[in-house]
């Protein structure tokens, strides 16, 4: 046995140095998902210029293919780091990451009320963004050190200590639709962990509890957690039509332009929700409505099959990953991401609150589109390595 162990061990060695260097690992990239990564990225630019081309500023489409370039050289780079990399140093990024929240809130340039950007010259770029694939290798990796006890209600309960400390800096920025996905990303890794249904669902009941009294219980005493126009922002798509010159004007001309799209969409001219910018953020929150409006049903149905494709390809790569942290991280990754796509695009129609999600790929912003590269990075180094043992 202990031969065969040995040899067992020593055949995982070699697969390592023939299969995951250097073109080697290149070639067993997953072809299907870096397709529809480079499709979803070439859609998002020509759907970016159409919806910024008659901007104050001009079209945002040069800054756009920018940040591509910047994200497709983190993705690239990401590709040559094991990810098991991640796992041994999640003390150091978990510190690194919470240290750069606090600096945000303690010397971040400030915009529109929030504290969420870090100005380092020649670039402005939100910490809490490239937070979100950072939060799930840590905490993946608490879960995954902690496998065996997975039942034990304090190795769940461990896991959330760890994701509350980000969720409450990003939460105070504040931030509301980062802190969500943040908090929908710790739910998918508890759920491939393997935490107990009960336990979940226990967790899942606490949680709504807090929303409650968030935005009902605690005003009503007089307890003001949020601020009254993020209140609204969050309950005004239970009814639109209460206040459509103020609270709820961004919701109205949304689901505006969105229907106003029909099947074949306007066109970039006669678009005039987005054209004469009746539509506010238009390039940013806003851009599902706004591609909604000049596209169509079948422009956006492109988009959204392109992300669905992603989605189907990761959650292979979840099923075939390593071992059960690789799994968890990829889980996360997959979840969060999903869950952003589902968010703005729901928001736009006025079937999920507003909290300022950006679309995957195709708001115009530099640390979301990076971002998302990076979180596509570390998926296809899970898949590269799929059946590569560890070096012991």
């Amino acid at each position: 046995m202990a031969l065969e162990a040995i040899d067992s061990r020593a055949r995982g060695l070699r697969a390592r140095e023939e299969n995951v260097t250097g073109l080697a690992l290149l070639r067993r990239l997953d072809l299907v998902l870096l397709v529809a990564l480079g499709a979803v990225v070439a859609y998002g630019l020509w759907a970016i210029n159409g919806i910024t081309i008659h901007d104050t500023g001009g079209s945002a489409l040069s800054r756009q293919i920018e940040y591509a370039v910047a994200g497709g050289l983190v993705f690239t780079l990401t590709l040559f780091i094991d990810p098991d990399v991640y796992r041994r140093w999640r003390r150091p990024i978990y510190v690194g990451t919470t240290g750069v929240m606090l600096l945000v809130l303690a010397a971040g340039a400030a915009s529109r009320g929030s504290k969420r950007w870090i100005n380092v010259g020649f670039f402005t770029f939100q910490p809490s963004e490239f937070g979100k694939v950072l939060f799930i290798l840590v905490v993946a990796g608490v879960l995954a050190d902690r496998s065996r006890q997975i039942g034990d209600a304090r190795t769940p309960l461990r896991a959330i200590g760890f994701g509350l400390i980000p969720i409450l800096l990003v939460f105070v920025q504040p931030d509301i639709g980062t802190a969500l996905v943040y908090t929908a990303g710790l739910a998918a890794v508890l759920f491939v962990a393997g935490v107990r249904w009960l336990q979940l669902g226990i967790l899942a009941a606490v949680a709504t509890l807090g929303v409650l009294a968030v935005l009902w219980f605690l005003p009503a005493a007089g307890i003001n957690v949020l601020k009254p126009y993020q209140a609204q922002r969050l309950t005004g798509f239970t009814h639109p039509s209460s206040d459509p010159r103020g609270a709820t004007y961004n919701l109205r001309q949304s689901i505006t332009a969105v229907g106003a799209g029909g099947l074949r969409g306007r066109g970039v001219i006669g678009a005039t929700q987005t054209r004469l910018n009746y539509l506010p953020e238009h390039a940013t929150d806003f851009a599902f409505a706004s591609l909604a409006e000049e596209r169509g049903f079948f422009g956006v149905s492109i988009l959204l099959l392109l992300y669905l494709l992603i989605v189907w390809r990761a959650l292979k790569i979840v099923a075939g990953a390593r071992d059960l942290y690789l799994a968890i991280v990829a889980g996360g990754i997959t979840f969060m991401f999903l869950f952003q796509v589902f968010v703005n695009s729901a928001m736009t129609m006025g079937i999920a609150p507003i909290t300022g999600i950006p679309l995957p790929f195709v708001s115009v912003g530099g640390s979301s589109m990076i971002t998302n590269f990076l979180a596509m990075g570390v998926l296809q180094a899970i898949h590269v390595r799929r059946d590569v043992r560890r070096r012991f």
